[in-house]
């Protein structure tokens, strides 16, 4: 069904009447309807999810922090509420819908992108419902910010002291009605053609996923699965107000720095985030970071107090701003030009073989042999011919990692394809199929694989974290891993050439 939606001339009458005592004029007035196929049960369940997440409607939205839920039993014969157990400014704003019954009751704080520019809004969110008659069912969701006046509501909230989304059911025909509809503040608000497009907006975003569901669509893509959506939020914005302006303004590279400082911001976050649960009785252990390209994240997580180095084959420009004293290095240095050659990758000694020959013309002192002390944390962020050797370091070393896969490399450091993932419902796509590789590299290396998909600006966004071992695993096979796995035959070659040919751009 494509989206077409039906404007509602202002002389509509109210298709519900509100009879709450708060005020002389309590007309809901309707914008915009359409048709739809999904039914009050699928409408609720859309509702549920856009309360949780008013980033969906909101660009200028981070997410809603919920402060209170009160849910009723459907069949309960009081139908007064209980009073909330919360603070008196974040009290719900009871409506009272005639001829219809309150569901349920939640209190959501919006939380902006920047409160430097808005400030965070409670919002009382209400369900109604009405059965009309043995087929027909009508369903209302309200929202209403708690303000003093349309005046007073931030810039990213429509200027009216409430919206509605009014799902209307016939059940003989499996056919229904959604609606947009205002609550005006001061004379003359609604007349604003803003809410025209914001009625527009919220009406098409909710017909697309309720369309969705009703075809069967399953969400395939999961956050917040190792750390909580609030907790990275507010660790990413404080580290945003911290570091960002100043990192971009100065940015040494040739790379674009609205999309690399705000990455690497991202998975900074994250990483602070995921060492706070992992070590909060004891000591932090030090981090590496392999391949650790320019150096931003390296310098991110040592001004924020943890200690830790990164290496990669080339230098980069920016390592004269990020460089930072590190007692985990071999120099002191934070940053280190250093090949990975992993002594289980290395080649055997013969005096007349072209590579001990290539080897030999290496300096040594730049070659690090993939053995860190225990524990270290090692991260792996878009380090290409080092990520699938990640969970083997990882393995070999007992140091747990957090690995977050690019370009599509084999253990030799050639360019491949990996074989499509295990998991028929996943996409067929070459970096779906490098994940999967490379989760099943650290599953045969006795790693319990967590996978999280982190909220940075890049597509190539899943980060694979291996922090504990599974019960009762043996020491691990290398060799019988690097064999299942392809062979790392011809890996020093690759690598060397990474000193000839310069950095990559990421």
């Amino acid at each position: 069904m494509p989206f077409e939606p039906h404007e509602l001339p202002a002389s509509t009458p109210p298709f519900f009447q509100d009879v709450t005592s708060d005020h002389d004029d309590n007309v809901w007035v309707p914008f915009l309807s359409h048709g739809c196929t999904f039914n009050p049960e699928v409408f609720s369940s859309i509702m549920m999810n856009m309360i949780h997440n008013p980033n969906l409607n909101s660009t200028w939205l981070y997410r809603a922090d919920i402060l209170y839920h009160d849910e009723p039993q459907e069949d309960s014969a009081d139908d007064s509420l209980p009073v909330p157990v919360i603070s008196e400014n974040d009290q719900p704003i009871y409506r009272n819908i005639a001829n219809m019954k309150t569901q349920r009751t939640l209190v959501r704080k919006l939380i902006p992108r920047s409160e430097k520019r808005d400030k965070p809004l409670n919002q009382t969110c209400t369900y109604h419902r009405a059965h009309d008659s043995e087929t027909s069912v009508t369903t209302l969701v309200i929202y209403a910010p708690h303000a003093p006046s349309t005046h007073d509501l931030p810039f990213y909230h429509p200027k009216v002291r409430g919206i509605a989304h009014l799902h209307q059911w016939d059940s003989l025909s499996g056919t229904g009605t959604i609606s947009v509809h205002f609550l005006g503040g001061a004379q003359g608000e609604l007349r604003d053609p803003k809410l025209g497009r914001v009625a527009y907006h919220l009406l098409e975003i909710l017909h697309k996923h309720g369309q969705g569901s009703s075809r069967g669509y399953v969400k395939r893509v999961h956050h917040d699965i190792v750390i909580p959506q609030a907790r990275f939020q507010d660790r990413y914005r404080q580290l945003k107000s911290k570091y960002a302006r100043r990192l971009v303004e100065t940015w040494a590279e040739a790379t674009d720095p609205g999309k690399h400082v705000f990455e690497d911001l991202g998975i900074a976050a994250f990483l602070i985030e995921l060492w706070t649960d992992m070590y909060h009785d004891g000591p932090f252990p030090g981090f590496v970071d392999i391949g650790c390209g320019n150096g931003l994240l390296v310098y991110l997580l040592k001004q924020e107090g943890y200690e830790g180095w990164g290496f990669d084959a080339r230098a980069r420009k920016s390592w004269a701003n990020y460089t930072m004293p590190s007692s985990h290095s071999p120099t002191g240095r934070s940053l280190e030009e250093k090949l990975l050659l992993p002594s289980v990758a290395a080649p055997s000694a013969n005096p007349d073989g072209p590579t001990t020959k290539r080897q030999l013309t290496t300096d040594s002192a730049k070659v690090h042999n993939g053995a860190f002390k225990p524990g270290t944390f090692i991260v792996s962020n878009h380090a290409d011919e080092l990520t699938p050797w990640t969970p083997i370091l990882g393995a070999l070393s007992h140091c747990p990692f957090l690995m977050i896969p690019c370009c599509s490399h084999n253990l030799t450091g050639d360019k491949f394809r990996a074989q499509p993932p295990r998991d028929k419902t996943k996409p067929r796509s070459t970096y779906a199929s490098l994940v999967d590789w490379v989760s099943r590299i650290a599953e045969d290396c006795g790693w319990q694989v967590e996978t999280e998909m982190l909220r940075i600006p890049s597509t190539r966004n899943t980060g694979i974290l291996g922090r504990t071992r599974k019960g009762s695993v043996p020491d691990m096979d290398a060799d019988g891993i690097l064999s299942k796995f392809g062979g790392a035959e011809g890996y020093l070659d690759n690598v060397v050439k990474l000193v000839k040919s310069g950095p990559r751009t990421h």
